[in-house]
């Protein structure tokens, strides 16, 4: 069996905070692969940056193990875990330039001048920045800075590579730009990297698998549209793209089915996730995608779709977003994609709703 790259259990950290006990990250367990682009996501203050500095040895766990290519590491210092770090401030010396940047960890390494040059010109043109060797870091972009400070980790050829927020000083274009470059770099080296975000398009666009964090710990690790399509709890759900969350009273439990009534009568079956926490005598939680929800003309009498009123039509090209009000069971956000000769429902309208079965879902309430 081949060596994981990274392996944590039980790793946990406690703070004290004056005479507070504080547990920061709860019990994290995982296995990475070799290779692996692992996103760590969540709000802040969820545990995702200590569990990246425990890792890399900034912070050791107050319980727990941390096993990097499968030899534990968890009381072993920063400076021998052949890990690469890259910061969200860069970190770069003002004073270097860009190649003496790069290479100066291989010099402290004590490896020899023809041999840093031909590493700093190959990580150089990686990076995109061949040529640009002489320059200094006052004269670099934000993005060429970030490429510079991913080069000199780089370089070292870490066994892993761990990247804490590093694209949150660059403007919104730019970071698009540098998270399609960096999921390149990755690929193409076969590095095995984790990447700390609170933005999830950054997360589902460059994670093989995602880490979603709560309060220390981890509410569900899975591919993006794995979270997308099955999330595991209302934070997930709520996290990850945009998601309505209704509270409605169950008719019927079936193994892993749910049915729910209305006062109205109307009535809808979907899967559930954690079926056997639901209450048969109570409410469940349907979770249901803007996208996968469609509108038609109120009919008196229709108990087959639900129905609500518009709050609010927003025309945004290629869609409209429809605000809906449910009385007694809440709002209702639905993207409706628009074509030309469409109307548009307008605000106080009454409109029969329809949720695809097959994109919903229901959670314990």
């Amino acid at each position: 069996m081949a060596t994981q790259a990274l392996e944590l259990y039980q790793v946990t950290k406690v703070f004290k905070k004056d005479a507070e006990l504080i547990k920061a990250v709860d019990s994290v367990n995982l296995i990475v692969s070799q290779g692996e682009m692992i996103v760590f996501l969540g709000p802040s203050g969820c545990g995702k940056t200590t569990t990246l500095r425990m890792i890399a040895g900034f912070e050791l766990p107050s319980s727990g193990k941390i096993m990097i290519q499968g030899e534990d590491m968890t009381n072993v210092p920063v400076n021998k875990r052949g890990i690469g770090f890259v910061f969200q401030n860069y970190a770069l010396f003002p004073h270097m330039s860009v190649y003496n940047n790069i290479g100066y960890g291989l010099k402290s390494r004590g490896e020899k001048d023809s041999e840093i040059k031909n590493k700093v010109q190959d990580a150089l043109a990686l990076v995109g920045l061949a040529g640009a060797g002489n320059r200094f870091p006052n004269q670099l972009s934000g993005g060429e800075q970030q490429r510079v400070a991913l080069a000199r980790v780089l370089v070292m050829e870490p066994k892993l590579l761990l990247m804490d927020e590093p694209l949150s000083n660059l403007d919104a274009k730019l970071r698009i730009y540098m998270r399609t470059e960096i999921r390149r770099i990755q690929k193409k080296l076969g590095i095995t990297c984790l990447y700390v975000t609170h933005d999830q398009a950054e997360a589902l666009t460059m994670a093989d698998r995602i880490i979603v964090m709560n309060r220390g710990k981890v509410e569900q690790i899975g591919t993006s549209m794995d979270l997308y399509r099955n999330p595991q709890s209302l934070f997930v759900a709520d996290f990850i793209g945009q998601a309505n969350t209704i509270t409605l009273p169950v008719d019927r439990v079936e193994d892993k089915t749910v049915t729910v009534k209305t006062s109205n009568g109307w009535s809808f079956s979907a899967r559930a996730q954690q079926s056997e926490k639901i209450n048969k005598a109570g409410n469940a939680v349907l979770v249901v995608r803007p996208e996968h929800i469609q509108l038609a003309p109120y009919r008196a009498n229709d108990t087959s779709k639900l129905s609500g009123t518009v709050i609010s039509s927003v025309f945004m090209g290629g869609h409209v977003e429809y605000r809906l009000e449910l009385g007694e069971y809440g709002q209702l956000l639905a993207f409706i994609p628009f074509a030309s000769g469409n109307s548009i429902f307008k605000e106080g309208e009454r409109v029969l709703i329809e949720i695809d079965p097959e994109s919903a879902i229901f959670l314990p309430a």
